[in-house]
C-alpha cells in the first residue's frame, strides 16, 4: 500500500511527541553505541535551540533579545546569553563532499560515462585526455591531485585500479563501505534533508514536497529478500536517471543570476521482524 503525506492537526502535540520518541529511539540507540551520553547531547541540544530561534524566529523589525529566546526554547537565560556569545566553528565535511561530487560527475558526464553507466577511466590525463581520472577530479577541484583521491578510495573500496592502469568505479559507491568520515557525512546531509522534508509537510507549507513509502509487513524471510533486491536495483536505477538530468540542468543553469537552489532524492529501504517492543514505541 502506498502511504500518504500526512496532514495533522498541529495542536495535536501528543501525536508530535509520539512520532518524536519514534523518531529518537533509532537515534538514541547510535548515540549510546557511539559514546555519546546524555549530558553531551542536552548541551548540543541547547545549542541548536539557541541556534535556530536566533536565525528562523526572528520578529519583523525587532532585534532577537536572550528573553525572547529564553522564552520561546525554555533554554536557561544564562545559557542563552554564553551560547549567543560563543564562536561556534564550522565542520568542514570537504572529503566526503567531494567524494560526492565526483561520483555524480562520473556516474552522469558523458566523458566519464555512457549508457551502460560509469566507464573504466584511464588513471592520468596522458593515457586518456579529457576522458581521464585525473580529468574527472580536475573538473570538480583543481586543488587536490588525483594521486590523493585515488589512495583514499582504493582504500575505502570505492575504486579497483587495474593491471592497465584503468580506474573502475564501484557500482555501489552511493553507499560507503568504510571510512567513518564519509558514513557520518552521508547520515547528516541525507536525514537533515529527509527530515527537513517531512517537517515541511508537517508545517503544512506549500507547495507539500515529495515524501513516499510503501509498507508492508507478515512477509517471509524470502519476501524481504526479493523485495530488497528489487528496492535496490529500481532505487540505483532512479538515483542514476535523477543524477543524469540533475547534472545536465547544472550546467545549463552555471551562468544563471538564480542558480542558489539545491536539492536531493534519496532512497532507502528498512526491514526488521518485529517484535512487541516495536509495536509499542
Amino acid at each position: 500500500m502506498l502511504k500518504p503525506l500526512l496532514q495533522p492537526n498541529p495542536n495535536h502535540s501528543i501525536d508530535v511527541i509520539r512520532a518524536l520518541k519514534k523518531i529518537l529511539r533509532p537515534l538514541v540507540n547510535f548515540f549510546i553505541s557511539s559514546g555519546i551520553t546524555y549530558p553531551v547531547l542536552s548541551e548540543l541540544l541547547k545549542e541548536i535551540y539557541v541556534e535556530v530561534a536566533e536565525n528562523e524566529f526572528k520578529l519583523s523589525n525587532k532585534k532577537q533579545t536572550d528573553s525572547r529566546i529564553h522564552f520561546i526554547t525554555g533554554v536557561h537565560r544564562k545559557d542563552v546569553k554564553r551560547l549567543r556569545n560563543q564562536a561556534i566553528p564550522e565542520i568542514e565535511y570537504s572529503t566526503s563532499s567531494l567524494s560526492a561530487l565526483l561520483i555524480s560527475r562520473w556516474l552522469g558526464d558523458p566523458n566519464f560515462s555512457d549508457e551502460n553507466g560509469p566507464r573504466p577511466l584511464p588513471r592520468l590525463a596522458k593515457q586518456g585526455g579529457n576522458n581521464s581520472f585525473e580529468s574527472l577530479v580536475v573538473s570538480v577541484n583543481k586543488d587536490i591531485r588525483s594521486r590523493a583521491i585515488l589512495d583514499e578510495w582504493l582504500n575505502m573500496n570505492i575504486v579497483t585500479l587495474d593491471e592497465d592502469n584503468f580506474v573502475h568505479l564501484n557500482q555501489a559507491a552511493f553507499i560507503p563501505q568504510q571510512g567513518d568520515e564519509e558514513k557520518a557525512w552521508f547520515f547528516g546531509e541525507n536525514l537533515h534533508d529527509h527530515i527537513a522534508a517531512s517537517v515541511h509537510n508537517m508545517k503544512n507549507e506549500q507547495p507539500p514536497l515529495l515524501e513516499r513509502a510503501v509498507y508492508y509487513d507478515e512477509l517471509s524471510e524470502s519476501s524481504v529478500e526479493e523485495l530488497m533486491e528489487l528496492s535496490e536495483k529500481t532505487g540505483m536505477e532512479t538515483l542514476i536517471k535523477i543524477n543524469n538530468k540533475a547534472l545536465e540542468l547544472q550546467k545549463n543553469d552555471k551562468n544563471k543570476t538564480n542558480n542558489r537552489h539545491r536539492i536531493r532524492l534519496g532512497v532507502y529501504f528498512f526491514h526488521n521482524k518485529e517484535d512487541n517492543s516495536d509495536k509499542s514505541s
